[in-house]
Formats: C-alpha cells, sequence, structure tokens
C-alpha cells in the first residue's frame, strides 16, 4: 500500500507528524512508533489520576491532553500537559458546553488504524491519533439525589462532552484503550507493562464504558421524566423495554414508524 503524503505543517499542540510508515502497534497498522501516544485525560473524579497520568507520561512517554480543572491538576503536580483548546487550535466556548467536541478529538478517536484511507485523511487534516482516555462524567446522579436542587443546576450537570468521547474511543476499542473508572487505572498499566492481554482488556473496559453511558442516559430520563406534569405512558413503556431488550427496540421503532406508538 501506498504511504500517505508528507503534511508539512505542525499542528497546535506542537507535536509534528511524520510521513505514514507501515507498522505494528496493537496489531494493526499505525503511524510510525516515534510518533508520540497521545492520553487525553479529562475527569470529574480525581481519584488516582496523578499517579496514572504520571505513570502514562513517565514511564510509558505519553503526551498529556487535558481540559479545565483536570489540566490545572496535572500541571500543579509538575506534569507537561496541554490544554485541549491548544491542541484543537480552538477555544472553550459558551461557559465550557463546548470544548471537546471537535474533529481533532473524535477524529483522533475514531481513526481506524487499520485503514490506510483514514490515516491519510487524519494527516491531511492535522488530526493526531489518540491512544488513551480517561474520562468520567458530571456527577448528575448526585447532583438529583441533593435535596433541594433546581431544575436548571440538574440540567447543566448532564456531560455531554464526556459521553461523546466515551462512546467514540469505546467504538474504536482495536486501537484506543478508553477507561472510565478510576479503579481501572492499574489494569491499565498492568497492561502497559505487558503483565495482561492489551486487546482483552481493551474490549471490557469498552464493554464498561456502554453500560456506564446508557445508566447515566436512564438517569438523565427518569429525572426528566419526574420533571414532567404528565408522563406518556405508551411511550414510557417502549422506550424502557427498548433499553433492556435490543428486539424491543427493533419492534418500538417499526411501531414507531407505522404510526403504532
Amino acid at each position: 500500500m501506498a504511504a500517505a503524503p508528507k503534511r508539512n505543517p505542525a499542528p497546535a499542540s506542537g507535536i509534528r507528524w511524520q510521513s505514514f510508515s507501515l507498522s505494528v502497534r496493537s496489531n494493526s497498522l499505525l503511524a510510525p512508533e516515534s510518533m508520540a501516544k497521545l492520553a487525553l485525560l479529562s475527569v470529574s473524579d480525581k481519584r488516582g489520576l496523578v499517579e496514572f497520568a504520571a505513570a502514562l507520561c513517565n514511564r510509558h512517554g505519553y503526551t498529556l491532553l487535558s481540559t479545565g480543572g483536570t489540566a490545572k491538576l496535572l500541571a500543579g503536580h509538575g506534569l507537561p500537559v496541554t490544554e485541549v483548546s491548544r491542541h484543537t487550535g480552538f477555544p472553550e466556548i459558551m461557559e465550557g458546553r463546548v470544548k471537546t467536541l471537535h474533529p481533532k478529538i473524535h477524529g483522533g478517536l475514531l481513526c481506524r488504524r487499520d485503514k490506510p484511507e483514514h490515516l491519510a485523511e487524519a494527516e491531511r487534516n492535522g488530526i493526531e491519533l489518540i491512544d488513551l482516555v480517561a474520562v468520567n462524567l458530571y456527577p448528575f446522579e448526585q447532583t438529583v439525589a441533593r435535596p433541594g436542587v433546581d431544575f436548571e443546576e440538574a440540567v447543566e450537570n448532564i456531560d455531554i462532552g464526556g459521553p461523546s468521547m466515551l462512546r467514540s474511543a469505546a467504538k474504536n476499542f482495536e486501537s484506543v484503550t478508553v477507561v472510565c473508572d478510576p479503579d481501572d487505572y492499574g489494569a491499565v498499566l498492568e497492561s502497559l507493562e505487558g503483565r495482561t492481554s492489551g486487546p482483552e482488556l481493551r474490549r471490557r473496559l469498552a464493554l464498561k464504558v456502554f453500560q456506564r453511558t446508557a445508566a447515566y442516559d436512564g438517569a438523565i430520563a427518569r429525572y426528566l421524566e419526574s420533571q414532567m406534569p404528565a408522563a406518556e405512558p405508551d411511550l414510557d413503556k417502549a422506550v424502557y423495554a427498548a433499553a433492556e431488550d435490543p428486539v424491543a427496540e427493533d419492534r418500538a421503532a417499526h411501531d414507531r414508524e407505522e404510526g403504532v406508538a
């Protein structure tokens, strides 16, 4: 297969692309081993994060990308970290509602390393591949469990960027390690040190992500339903059945098309 053309300008993060050659990492066709490995860390639950980030950076050669309070925490412990806004070349806007929803983030997560055309498109568009993501979500469930929480505060604790990054990384689990639970940091480091199977772990962590985002969306739906003056029983029944049963989901979709639901 022909190598993709060389792109001269360096991306905003300062990490320079090189010409692609075919090499093997994580059983895929990838950019050269000398290219920096990127880890994107953006968490609300900061347990164990500094130690995890330090190991990624100092023992395994990762370049750290981060956002907001996570970036400040890492920098405060002397770790070199690049803000996502610098990496993308686009500032956080709308009070932080939009910061990671950018092609340089999701392209870096979703690019298939076994497809030369994906790699060529990434290089053409200055998209660097992101190999590892550690994200946990705004504490929506804890927020709405507090007595007297107002509706606006609850809505502002609905995470959008976090689930999006988790789902992108989990979809591409063949090449990307995704962590949504700090309790898994140790297993990831063991895998990087070759003590456990990387592909098996990545697949298990991807499953955990989809379980977590499903539960998160369920909590949001239940809260919003509780705030409605009147529920729509038939619609509710179809939605919740679909969440629990893929066959029910297909049936509900068909019913909606036929105007039955």
